[in-house]
């Protein structure tokens, strides 16, 4: 069914966020900035309104949703028990970047939303914007990404409209978002906090947090240990979005090359030089240090090498240009593992589909 789909610009911002609001509590589902992508929300208790996010997406129903709040206090009204090191993480990281997995209250959200678990996944997002069309709303919103299941995600206004106009039935458009990749999802179990997706608060960040108190374990010693896994996650069911389905893809075909910093050039080259003779339109995605050495139908400057955070706020903004620009063949290097440049190597291995190289 294809439905108006209203767009408040960003200098209408005040407006936009009431009627916006109004259309969000009468069951209608929006898309609005968050600090990291753009999320389209509908009112977490409203089956009908989170079903409309699901066929809007093209998600799959078996795929979680992160449920946002205005303020950290609203988080009673989602959780059936919160413990104290989940409420120290809270007091470190909200507002922002940080999902947290708890045990879900009955019956304060539809069942669609948790995906039939037992655990709802909640955060404070710290735009403005975000946490004020949510007070307004008066309603806990269910908000994946703004885009098509499995494209990249949106960090301007303009990516939401040309994935889903005629979708849904609103975008506020809140400018660039900041971070770029989407929020950190852990859980706290048998008092470990367990990273189940790499996001904006990094390991290291959560690390200085917790201290003594816990470990900070990584994704692929936790996702299916007998430890943390319930018996609906032993069917398939993952607690966290963004972990079962190929995300963040760009329309052609991608590699990742990574390994020795100093041989990385030549790889890049040539996989795009062969690409390039079969008669594929060719990009390449490099650090700032690599940009002039490189020849394809497009080079982009992703930021430098030691500052993964520029890379990790361009990254879904430049695979939709490809896409724009027709590109069918994406040589991308990869970046150092720490700190953001973990969650940023966790999108682009996602974005290649595992097609992935070591140079070395």
């Amino acid at each position: 069914m294809t439905v108006t789909t209203k767009y408040w610009p960003a200098e209408q911002t005040r407006s936009g966020i009431i009627e916006a609001a109004a259309v969000l509590a009468a069951g209608g589902i929006i898309a609005f900035p968050t600090e990291t992508v753009y999320g389209l929300g509908g009112d977490a208790r409203s089956t009908e309104a989170v079903e409309r996010i699901f066929a809007a997406k093209g998600r799959p129903s078996d795929n979680p949703l992160i449920v946002h709040i205005a303020r950290s206090e609203d988080v009673e009204k989602l959780a059936e028990r919160i413990n104290d090191l989940e409420r120290e993480l809270m007091s470190a990281f909200w507002p922002g970047p940080l999902t947290l997995v708890l045990p879900v209250l009955p019956g304060a959200v539809s069942n669609l939303v948790t995906a039939g678990l037992d655990t709802v996944a909640v955060r404070v997002p710290a735009h403005e914007v975000a946490r004020e069309l949510i007070e307004q709303s008066g309603c806990p919103l269910a908000a994946p990404s703004a885009n098509r299941s499995g494209r990249p995600s949106p960090t301007q206004a303009r990516h939401v409209m040309e994935d889903l106009n005629g979708r849904i039935d609103g975008v506020v458009d809140g400018g660039e978002t900041g971070v770029g990749l989407e929020s950190t999802v852990v859980r706290v179990v048998d008092g470990k906090v367990h990273i189940l997706r790499p996001g904006g608060i990094t390991r290291e960040k959560l690390q200085d947090a917790v201290g003594s108190i816990a470990d900070v374990v990584s994704p692929e010693s936790t996702a299916h240990s007998a430890e943390v896994a319930s018996e609906a996650e032993q069917t398939h069911a993952p607690r966290s979005p963004g972990v079962k389905y190929a995300h963040y893809a760009p329309k052609g075909e991608m590699l990742l090359i990574t390994g020795e910093w100093d041989k990385l050039v030549p790889i890049v080259q040539a996989k795009a030089a062969a690409a390039g003779g079969r008669g594929c339109k060719v990009a390449i995605l490099s650090s700032t240090e690599h940009v002039a050495r490189y020849q394809a139908d497009a080079v982009f400057d992703c930021g430098p090498r030691e500052e993964p955070e520029k890379a990790a706020h361009s990254l879904y903004a430049l695979l939709r240009e490809c896409d724009e620009l027709g590109v069918n063949y994406i040589v991308a290097e990869g970046y150092p593992e720490e700190g953001i440049g973990a969650a940023l190597m966790n999108r682009l291995r996602k974005a290649a589909g595992g097609c992935e190289i070591t140079a070395g």
